[in-house]
């Protein structure tokens, strides 16, 4: 345990004050009990797992934060289950080393295996919803391990139970059920995906043709981790693609179509009945912000609108100066308002 404990170096923006108590956990006992123990002193806790998805105000966490560094990988046939603190995208390389498809277009997302769930992380056409079997957790409400299947954990599109309930479970190893398609991958589902590898939207290539592809498409945006690359201090996407339903999509485009003309054709993705995603980084564009927007320590990424990025210097406040900046800017110029993705500590937009 480290009193004082430092909270930035453990994100990926390097921002944040301190913990009151940093603890490091490396078993799935040692993470249950810290957890039970802070709750029995009504100590409040911040779980860090990979700090990719995290903003930690500068003023730190009074309480325990609990740096999960557990480990294991159990591979049996198509089954896969990841201890919390795994590396995820060295989870990916394995299961492309395997032979085996449904998370090769998730790789190079930076972070651990356990927030997979809580975000229902996705990008590239793939999103962890469609391949988790069961979620193991520790329900700090019941004080009990649980195991909860798909359904229990109420996946949404960068949503979950877990994340509507962040108080509640600590996600300990997380089950997979994987698809043997004879080396080949998933069906390519994104366009841009396809564009890349040059087939139609729908066919299998190689999986490890599909895992650099992605690798080499992140890279490009700024969202491969790399300590010597700015861009790449950031949370990766900030804000979520809004879904509107009939109503707010129609109100959008006429907004859209009087300000930038009565042919533009913003992108648009059906997302349920009646519902159309949108794109957050088109919108940001559009609104004004484009990349390597701004003057200060926080910036838009050079790659991509939709990164936010500390430029070495900048504090939790400096980032959320900014992102208040293209919000507002955002629902000025389009009446929608943009939703941060990545998980506020002690501090809100």
């Amino acid at each position: 345990m480290t009193t004082n404990g430092p909270l930035a170096p453990l994100t990926t923006f390097r921002l944040g004050g301190p913990a009151d108590r940093l603890v490091t956990v490396t078993t799935d006992e040692e993470l249950v009990a810290t957890v039970r123990d802070a709750d029995h002193r009504g100590e409040p806790v911040l779980l860090v797992g990979g700090g990719s998805n995290l903003v930690i105000g500068d003023e730190g966490f009074a309480g325990t934060a609990v740096r999960i560094a557990t480990r294991g990988v159990d591979l049996r046939g198509t089954r896969l289950e990841l201890a919390a603190g795994e590396v995820w995208t060295d989870a990916v390389a394995e299961t492309v080393r395997a032979g085996l498809a449904g998370v090769e277009c998730l790789a190079g997302i930076p972070g651990s295996a356990g927030a997979t769930p809580i975000q229902n992380v996705g990008a590239y056409g793939q999103e962890v919803a469609g391949t988790i079997t069961e979620v193991v957790a520790y329900d700090r409400r019941a004080g009990e391990v649980v195991t909860l299947d798909n359904a229990a954990c109420a996946f949404t599109y960068r949503g979950s139970r877990f994340k509507a309930d962040p108080a509640r479970y600590v996600v300990l190893r997380v089950r997979f059920g994987l698809e043997d398609a004879g080396g080949l991958s998933g069906p390519v589902k994104y366009a841009e995906t396809a564009r890349a590898l040059g087939v139609e939207p729908g066919d299998r290539v190689p999986l490890a043709k599909a895992r650099e592809t992605v690798l080499a498409l992140r890279a490009g945006k700024g969202m491969v981790l790399d300590p010597a690359d700015h861009d790449t201090w950031s949370a990766g996407s900030f804000f979520t693609n809004p879904v509107l339903d009939a109503a707010a999509y129609a109100a959008f485009l006429a907004r859209a179509r009087e300000r930038l003309g009565p042919d533009v054709a913003p992108p648009a993705y059906p997302d349920g009945e009646n519902r159309t995603k949108t794109s957050a980084a088109w919108l940001i564009d559009k609104a004004g912000f484009t990349k390597g927007y701004g003057s200060g320590p926080a910036r838009i990424s050079t790659k991509h609108t939709l990164a936010l990025t500390n430029r070495g210097t900048a504090t939790t406040s400096d980032l959320l100066a900014l992102a208040r900046e293209v919000r507002d800017g955002v629902r000025e110029a389009f009446g929608v308002t943009l939703v941060n993705e990545p998980v506020m500590v002690g501090v809100s937009l």
